[in-house]
């Protein structure tokens, strides 16, 4: 057994696995780092948690969805978009209509407010976005755009069908 602090192990030391050098671990950091940061515009602004701007961003785009369907778009947990969605709902930022075709879920929709606020947003979350990509060049913002699509289409393969959530 070695004694605490000692050099002599750690220099004959070669681990299995580098965390800074494996991609999902990487890839996590940068997601984390870059929604964090995101999430200090939207939070500030209009105190909005990350889930909850999520669901906004979504409806925002889509116009009208499930929390099911938001879920799935969002990889997120089922529980915290519902979360997110009554939060949303308490402060009148999203409606919540039933569903004619399946009486289990309900349709949601942003509110007159909930639009403002996301069109307020948008613009603001597409200057960080170009103020991060800005950092490449226009060929390795392309090519990085394609390189994400392919591993998110690869990852999606790999992960078990219906388990597709964060």
């Amino acid at each position: 057994m070695m004694a605490s602090g000692s050099t002599a192990r750690e220099e004959a030391f070669e681990p299995l696995l580098v965390l800074e050098r494996f991609l999902p671990y990487r890839l996590n950091v940068l997601a984390s780092l870059s929604s964090n940061a995101l999430a200090q515009i939207y939070a500030e602004r209009f105190g909005l948690s990350i889930p909850a701007w999520r669901v906004v961003a979504t409806l925002g785009q889509y116009d009208v969805r499930t929390a099911r369907d938001i879920a799935a778009h969002g990889v997120m947990h089922k529980s915290t978009v519902s979360r997110a969605v009554s939060a949303l709902e308490q402060r009148g930022l999203i409606l919540r209509r039933p569903n004619q075709d399946d009486r289990r879920e309900e349709l949601l929709a942003l509110t007159e407010e909930g639009r403002r606020i996301y069109d307020s947003l948008a613009p603001e979350a597409l200057g960080f976005e170009q103020k991060l990509v800005s950092a490449l060049n226009i060929q390795e913002q392309a090519l990085l755009a394609a390189l994400i699509d392919k591993l998110t289409t690869r990852a999606r393969a790999m992960v078990p069908e219906g388990e597709v959530e964060a």
